[in-house]
């Protein structure tokens, strides 16, 4: 470049309707002292840009912001009017998250020269970092701080549409809304500009990272690394997509270099929390997760990572504390509430379950993981109690609502149609499962077993979970199941499950636990078997129906439990049009219990079924009539 293209660039530039950094002409390669003097030769301009200032601009794109900020604070002192160092002075504030003293170095610009653009693009960076914040006003005000930004930077690339700084920040306000296309293409433009701006170029592998298109985002990273190896979020960046493509020894390389030149990164230590616990280390995991918590609490990412993690030590106690500790941060995040109604449904403990379902239900009514979880804790609601009354109550009509409101919303879920199915199946409303379709994933074919649990079709039950059991193809995937088979009370299945998931390496000892909890889940059953068979032969009959309906409970799946009930409910008095039709429901899961039974047996049970159908409708019907005082 010739030194009258020199000076031709520098003024325009420094042209009087503002002053912006030499930052563009550093970033062009062009030298500190040709760009300091090609200013001073910009007399008509009446612009002084010295060689401190501009030392400082190549100090900032080097990310030594704290230097850049001496060498124009120094310059400020000996020139308080000059409009260069103050914009560069709030940059290197701004850099520092000095948002405060930024932000008046800003504004004392813009009141010396309202259309100076640099200091319209700090502005909206500032705003942007305030984002940071852990505060709840903050948080609160999300959506209207972003807009504010967008629309200071657009001011400012209204007035120099050349400037890459002002691009970018655009691009960071757009990803800050989700708008990830619109974000890239400001990062694009901002490195047409300058083709060696290299947080440019980190900037749009995040966006390309966020979007999943790894081989690109690790382009991205390596051309900001080649043009700035200092740059802090180039090597996060680039370890965060050796993680996504499983390079995990290259990815903790990468993620060390980034948290040697920036310490205080939570981004950083979650990374390096979920690349430990891909790596079995979860104690360093956890240990990294809390590290990244301590500097962005309201961060609900590193809370699910770490119950995950006291979830497959099987402590659900520790898993849920954790999870209630964030909703102490952000406590009307879905996503924590949804993670502590699933923990409390494998604790058995539903009321807890069922509230925290509705609280994301009440927030966000079409959420459909809340809806099958809520339809869950209700069945086993209803099993436990096993009382009639439930399915009148108020509690239980609400849940009707909300599935069906979740079903409007969602017409074409198929598990969210089978939840409903199956809350109607057990308020004993018919029910017709082939009419909503064949399922055609496993996640449908889980409820679809759920569906046919409810109405004692074990048969076909069986059926679609062994075809779940054989398609997992993991360690993660088969727990995923024996758990839910486990929660659901599904015994026979969830064993299946866990002696599979143990032949996967390094999971024997969840297997073994798992394992543990179902014959403790038999046995529990089994006991409470023969005590209600003794105290039906004791003829103690209510008592001996409570623990047959408790043992029913533990492990619906015991041809035993489900004749001796139904005997039970037979038996008791005074007669009831409720008690038989119960023991009719019983007798039909004892017969699908019982494959093997002989023909006369069938017969002879058919006909039982038959009878006591009868005598329960004419019971009904007497009981109506009494009701209505005939």
């Amino acid at each position: 470049m010739t030194s009258k293209d020199l000076r031709s660039k520098t003024n325009s530039l420094f042209r009087p309707a503002y002053v912006a950094c030499a930052f563009s002409l550093v970033l062009s390669g062009i030298s500190a002292v040709a760009i300091a003097d090609a200013a001073f030769a910009a007399k008509p301009f009446q612009v002084r840009i010295t060689r401190e200032v501009v030392r400082a601009d190549q100090l900032m794109l080097q990310g030594k912001y704290d230097e850049a900020a001496d060498l124009y604070k120094g310059e400020m002192g000996r020139q308080p009017k000059s409009v260069a160092a103050t914009v560069g002075y709030g940059m290197a504030l701004a850099k520092q998250f000095k948002l405060d003293a930024a932000e008046e170095h800003f504004n004392k610009v813009l009141s010396m020269d309202p259309t100076n653009a640099m200091a319209h693009a700090g502005r909206a960076m500032i705003t942007l970092n305030r984002l940071t914040s852990s505060s709840n006003t903050v948080i609160k005000n999300r959506e209207a701080l972003l807009r504010n930004a967008e629309a200071e930077c657009k001011q400012a690339l209204n007035i120099d549409p050349a400037m890459p700084e002002g691009h970018v920040t655009l691009g960071n306000i757009y990803k800050e809304q989700g708008r990830m296309d619109e974000a890239i293409n400001e990062y694009k433009e901002a490195i047409r500009l300058d083709p060696k701006y290299s947080e440019g170029y980190s900037q749009l592998g995040i966006a390309q990272l966020n979007k999943e298109q790894y081989a690109d985002a690790v382009s991205a990273f390596k051309s900001a690394i080649s043009y700035n190896s200092g740059n802090s979020q180039a090597h996060y960046g680039l370890g965060r997509a050796y993680y996504k493509q499983g390079l995990l020894d290259e990815a903790l390389k990468e993620l060390n270099t980034s948290l040697y030149q920036f310490r205080n990164s939570a981004p950083v230590h979650q990374t390096l929390g979920d690349v430990y616990t891909a790596q079995g280390n979860t104690v360093a995991g956890i240990q990294q997760y809390q590290e990244s918590i301590r500097i962005k609490p309201e961060n609900p990412d590193c809370y699910l990572r770490i119950a995950d993690i006291r979830e497959g030590r099987g402590d659900l106690e520790m898993s849920i504390a954790e999870l209630r500790s964030g909703l102490e941060m952000m406590p009307n995040n879905p996503d924590l509430h949804l993670r502590v109604a699933d923990q409390s449904l494998k604790l058995e403990k539903l009321d807890d379950a069922i509230k925290e379902y509705k609280t994301v239900l009440d927030a966000n009514p079409q959420n459909s993981p809340a809806a099958k979880g809520l339809t869950r804790a209700y069945y086993l609601k209803a099993n436990k109690e096993a009382t009639g009354a439930f399915f009148v109550s108020n509690e239980f009509e609400s849940a009707q609502r909300m599935i069906d409101q979740a079903v409007r919303m969602n017409p074409n879920d198929m598990e969210l149609r089978l939840a409903q199915a199956k809350l109607r199946s057990m308020a004993g409303v018919p029910v017709d499962l082939a009419s909503i379709g064949t399922p055609t994933n496993d996640g449908e074919r889980i409820a679809y077993a759920e569906a046919l649990l409810a109405q004692n079709n074990f048969k076909d039950e069986d059926s679609q979970m062994n075809i779940v059991i054989s398609n997992a193809a993991d360690a993660k995937q088969t727990f995923a199941v024996a758990d839910l088979a486990l929660m659901i009370k599904d015994l026979k299945n969830a064993e299946a499950a866990y002696k599979k998931a143990s032949s996967y390496p390094g999971a024997e000892e969840r297997a073994k636990r798992g394992l543990n909890l179902v014959m403790k889940a038999k046995d529990t059953a089994r006991q409470d078997l023969t005590l209600a068979d003794d105290l039906a032969r004791k003829n103690q009959l209510p008592s001996a129906i409570d623990k047959y309906h408790a043992s029913i409970y533990g492990n619906p799946k015991v041809a035993d439990t489900r004749l001796g009930i139904g005997k039970a409910l037979e038996r008791s008095r005074p007669e009831t049009s409720k008690d038989l039709k119960e023991a009719v429901v019983q007798y039909k899961a004892f017969m699908a219990l019982s494959p093997d039974m002989p023909p006369k047996e069938v017969e002879k049970m058919n006909k039982k079924i038959e009878n006591l159908s009868n005598k329960a409708y004419k019971l009904e019907m007497k009981e109506k009539e009494r009701a209505r005082g005939i």
